[in-house]
């Protein structure tokens, strides 16, 4: 089976208070191999990118309304009048609140869902085929 990756680099804003943010360098990542997830990576100022893994049907729901508990949460907002993504992470090392420009992301989620339509992500996995060759033993 053929496997497909979707990516796109677009420029996060992490901010730090309600009138102050930085840009982020990151990378939104989909594997067809891997399809209930997305992979964020930020390109921040160290020597290792910040790698994040969540579902896709978080980011999905989050870029319509508030969902997510935990370690990650994801919800719209406007900001200046544009659509943005929120994305609040949490981790034993702190907490991040990450915006993202809503129509990159829209457009980037569009992709992952014509690459594996969502409901088909188990036919991906190839668990049928593993588990009739280890019954066959």
């Amino acid at each position: 089976m053929d496997h497909t990756v979707v990516e796109r680099e677009l420029e996060l804003r992490l901010v730090l208070s309600p009138e102050r943010s930085i840009p982020v360098p990151a990378r939104l990542g989909y594997r067809s191999d891997d399809p209930y997830a997305v992979h964020v990576t930020f390109h921040i100022d160290s020597e290792h990118p910040v790698d994040w893994t969540f579902a896709r049907e978080l980011l999905v729901d989050g870029v319509f309304r508030p969902c997510g508990h935990g370690d990650v949460r994801v919800w719209p907002a406007k900001v200046d009048g544009h659509g943005v993504v929120l994305m609040a992470l949490s981790s034993p090392d702190g907490d991040a609140l990450l915006q993202a420009p809503a129509a990159q992301v829209s457009a980037w989620l569009e992709r992952t869902l014509r690459a594996v339509p969502p409901g088909s992500e188990g036919r991906r996995l190839g668990l049928d085929g593993a588990l009739d060759e280890l019954l066959a033993r």
